[in-house]
């Protein structure tokens, strides 16, 4: 799962650099070169970097939360063996991130305790609840869609080490989009009792879905250094839009209605986009600030795991201290 980290990270004030050290830098990023991880780079783009890795680090760790949930109550064996496969992918894409940031300069050990002490964030899609099977059809089809478009931007990056690991993440999230595609057609195919159930559940995904790419572009607060230095190389809007010029026409194909206001979605000829009605974006604000329905008890989770691991973790470094020695 992919974010719009720009817009969630608060950077201080950038160091003091040198102007000539800066200009050069920043040459090399309009000259579409890639920066690694020995290279030397300004504060706020190690900064803004390891950031931005880091949140898209934990809501792969985080996404793992609420498929989890149903691989012991998957309709089928088939089912169940892609969705343990499908969770164990975001668990790895997750300790791949992870790596990332420890690269940039902090320990896993830091970035745990952070997430777990709510000090930093996860994507705002995680934060809800997952109460039948459709629901874990739509994440797949929906929120796996949206993260492989705003994936694909961030593989042309200006960050070797980060786009690197985005090319190998979305070779996985395409079979990660294909086995949504196929529970929701199949939903769609089958009894007036499931098309209810998948109509249901786009309901309350369809939303955080177009929430997914981050707020307008008019409220962001770090999307212009994020553009400048190419971490992101295209704007939340623009994203938003095609997405839905993406799913909407897919979503009317399939004979599914859209929350809310039906009928602000259409095709403009005139603009060759589809027009949509804007999600709430207070609610999108409250989760991203801790309090979205699922927050609490997914961060606890978490901190479960990562107490109960506390033993395991000691013992390992300890056996790696006295090999060393």
């Amino acid at each position: 799962m992919s974010v719009s980290a720009g817009d969630d990270i608060k950077l201080g004030p950038p160091h003091a650099e040198d102007p000539e050290r800066l200009a050069t830098f920043q040459a090399r990023i309009d000259r579409g070169e890639l920066i690694e991880r020995d290279d030397w780079m300004p504060e706020d783009y190690r900064l803004g970097m390891l950031r931005m890795a880091e949140h898209h680090g934990n809501s792969e760790i985080m996404g793992a939360l609420p498929e989890g949930e149903w691989i012991t109550r998957a309709p089928n064996l088939k089912r169940k063996l892609a969705l343990i496969a499908k969770v164990q992918d975001e668990v790895g894409h997750g300790q791949m991130l992870y790596r990332v940031v420890e690269d940039l300069g902090k320990t896993r050990d830091e970035i745990l305790r952070d997430l777990i002490a709510g000090r930093t964030k996860y994507h705002n899609v995680f934060n809800y609840p997952v109460p039948t099977w459709a629901d874990v059809a739509m994440i797949a089809w929906l929120v796996d869609g949206a993260a492989i478009m705003n994936q694909k931007t961030l593989a042309d990056g200006s960050y070797g080490p980060y786009v690197r690991t985005m090319k190998r993440i979305n070779m996985e999230e395409a079979f990660h989009f294909k086995h949504g595609e196929d529970m929701v057609l199949t939903l769609m195919s089958g009894t007036p009792k499931q098309k209810q159930m998948a109509q249901e559940a786009f309901n309350r995904w369809w939303p955080p879905s177009v929430m997914f790419f981050g707020p307008p572009d008019r409220k962001s607060t770090q999307g212009a250094m994020f553009l400048r230095y190419r971490l992101k190389t295209t704007t939340n809007d623009d994203l938003r839009q095609r997405f839905v010029d993406r799913f909407a026409p897919a979503a009317r194909a399939l004979g599914l209605r859209f929350p809310g206001d039906d009928s602000a979605y259409r095709f403009n000829p005139d603009t060759g986009h589809w027009t949509f009605e804007q999600p709430d974006w207070d609610e999108f604000y409250r989760v991203i600030r801790g309090q979205g329905p699922c927050n609490e008890r997914r961060i606890a989770l978490r901190r479960f795991s990562y107490e109960q691991g506390a033993w395991v973790r000691r013992a390992i470094l300890g056996q790696l201290s006295a090999t060393a020695a």
